[in-house]
Order: C-alpha cells, then sequence, then structure tokens
C-alpha cells in the first residue's frame, strides 16, 4: 500500500499535476498559535536526530501525510535537544512524543508509537 501510494504520488507529480499533502514545518510558536486560531489539525512531532524511534514515525507518517486525505494537516518539528521552552510548555519530557490538535485543543498524545495502522487511527481522530 505504500508503494501504491507513493508511485501515486510521483505520478501526480511528474505529470505536473497539484497532489495535495500535509504541511511539514519547523516548530515556532507563532505558526502554531496562528494554526491553532485557525482551527486547523497540527500535529506536533517531538523529535531528535539521534532518535532511531522518531526515525521510525517518520518513515510512517511521510508517506501517509502525502496522501490526499491529510491535505489540511500540518504537522510541526519540535526540535528535543534545542527547544527547551517549548517542550516545557507541552510538558513533554521524551522524544517520539507526537500530539495532535484541533479546533485550539488538544486531542491526543502519543509516546513512542511506530505501528502504521495506529498511527494512521491517531492521525484521523483529527477529522
Amino acid at each position: 500500500m505504500k508503494l501504491f501510494n507513493a508511485l501515486l504520488l510521483s505520478f501526480g507529480l511528474l505529470l505536473g499535476g497539484q497532489v495535495a499533502a500535509a504541511d511539514i514545518r519547523p516548530f515556532s510558536q507563532p505558526l502554531f498559535e496562528q494554526l491553532q486560531a485557525e482551527g486547523a489539525p497540527v500535529l506536533v512531532d517531538v523529535y531528535a536526530d539521534w532518535c532511531p524511534v522518531c526515525k521510525r514515525q517518520e518513515a510512517v507518517l511521510t508517506p501517509m501525510l502525502a496522501e490526499p486525505a491529510f491535505a489540511d494537516l500540518t504537522l510541526l518539528k519540535l526540535d528535543f535537544d534545542s527547544q527547551k521552552d517549548e517542550l516545557k510548555a507541552f510538558g513533554v519530557s521524551r522524544q517520539s512524543t507526537l500530539i495532535l490538535f484541533r479546533d485550539g485543543e488538544e486531542l491526543a498524545r502519543v509516546l513512542g508509537e511506530t505501528d502504521p495502522a495506529r498511527l494512521r487511527i491517531f492521525v484521523e481522530q483529527a477529522y
């Protein structure tokens, strides 16, 4: 299925078509607040470059969030090693934490989840 989705994405890009996908950006407080005010679905990904679980999460989330169904979702990558004030504000003490928001409210959070089916169910809670 992942290969099929990747092929569809590539095919759309090769044809010059616009393929909708989630927006993936570095975390910033002003952007987070703007998205919250708009009621947009937001996934905060607390990651560290050295974290193997974070890399497995990214390997699952990147192709999944490229699907058109997630076009209005924004994934904000919060750096575990350099954004300590933001970690404290979210009450996060470990990397590989995923926090899902919609309409200005936290919907759910998971720690260390890498199972593709469970991650899909987790993200779909925003819809």
